[in-house]
């Protein structure tokens, strides 16, 4: 027992860890499944009681995925001949269910990390993770460390004046599942993301009157057009593809400006690589846009009442809003890595792990 709280120490000898793999994901269980086929003794942290949990536990019910299957397909395991191209949310949780079958994985669940930080002495990764059924505190020493958390780790809602008062519903886009509770409601979605758009198509069939803001340009794509982006960048400059990619949504969505989506200056693939931001997979929302069943919003201002005002001075009366304002990565807040090298940029720290000794691989 340490003071006040109970400290068990995980070392590799006892563990016979090299590796600890934080966040038991799809990235975490492809990671756990090619170390397994390398012998490699690993040790897979995951803090709910479950794996892949975005997908299982909150994910909304019609969530494909938006590229083909060959595209999504983990290490050493195809998806089975009979799925559509466009796998839904079951029958990819059915595939990780059997790829987890598959290499024995065994994930610890029930481990929150706390802190992890490069013992320069030792030469090893010092790794506190609580369980959070006993509150006890593990520490695992490890040579190598996987932060396999995502994209998708904290669920992410702004401040808005007066939100504490509205008198309806008000949920983050991970507590929704369909619209179906929606029919006949006034819905406000906030956030234009993937999520957020798709959730809007779904109240919308639903019957719900929906709308959505809209706060930054956006860039509107096809599924169709989203793999081929993909495919031909294995040929052809990022700018050549993007320059084609604006073109073909031009040729099929024409200006979509005039209903509240402007196009942002820069290409799609490239503002994925420089900003992180994902293009607008259309599955059906622009048609809804252009019909007028989801109506196109400004940025928000406040909240009074039921009432939601807007940035444009115009304000409309709500029964719900959802959240689609997505997440914030959870290694800000135990990832304690040095950076070797002072002429590398602290967001480079994947790149530092090929070229020096930190071992530490974020994917």
């Amino acid at each position: 027992m340490t003071s006040q709280k109970a400290r068990k120490e995980m070392t590799i000898e006892q563990e016979s860890a090299v590796v600890v793999v934080v966040g038991a994901g799809p990235s975490g269980l492809a990671t756990s499944a090619c170390l397994k086929t390398l012998s490699i003794p690993h040790i897979l942290l995951e803090r709910e009681d479950c794996f892949a949990s975005i997908w299982k536990k909150y994910a909304y019910d019609r969530l494909h995925l938006h590229l083909v299957k060959r595209f999504c397909e983990l290490p050493h395991m195809h998806f089975p001949s009979d799925y559509p191209e466009y796998v839904p949310r079951d029958k990819f949780l059915r595939y990780l269910d059997d790829y987890v079958a598959r290499f024995g994985i065994e994930p610890a669940y029930g481990r929150s990390v706390e802190s992890a930080a490069y013992d320069e002495g030792a030469g090893k990764w010092r790794v506190n993770a609580r369980d959070v059924g006993s509150g006890e505190v593990e520490e695992y020493l490890c040579r190598f460390l996987v932060v396999a958390t995502g994209e998708t780790s904290d669920p992410f809602v702004p401040e808005v004046e007066g939100i504490e008062g509205f008198a309806g519903k008000v949920i983050h886009s991970t507590l929704y599942k369909n619209g179906k509770e929606f029919n006949g409601s006034r819905v406000l979605v906030v956030g234009s993301g993937n999520s957020g758009m798709e959730i809007a198509l779904d109240l919308a069939d639903h019957g719900a009157r929906t709308s959505i803001i809209v706060r930054s340009p956006v860039h509107v794509l096809s599924r169709k057009m989203a793999n081929l982006g993909l495919r031909l960048m294995k040929y052809f400059p990022l700018h050549v593809v993007d320059s084609l990619l604006v073109l073909l949504s031009k040729l099929v969505y024409g200006d979509m400006s005039k209903y509240g989506l402007r196009r942002p200056a820069e290409g799609p693939f490239f503002m994925k690589k420089q900003y992180g931001k994902y293009p607008f997979i259309d599955v059906g929302t622009c048609q809804k846009i252009k019909s007028g069943e989801i109506q196109v919003l400004p940025a928000l201002k406040r909240v009074e009442g039921n009432v939601v005002e807007f940035e444009d001075g115009k304000s409309h009366p709500f029964d719900a809003v959802i959240f689609c304002t997505g997440f914030k990565r959870s290694t800000s807040k135990w990832l304690k890595a040095r950076n070797p090298n002072p002429h590398v940029k602290t967001q480079d720290r994947f790149l530092c792990s090929i070229y020096y000794p930190i071992r530490l691989f974020i994917v």
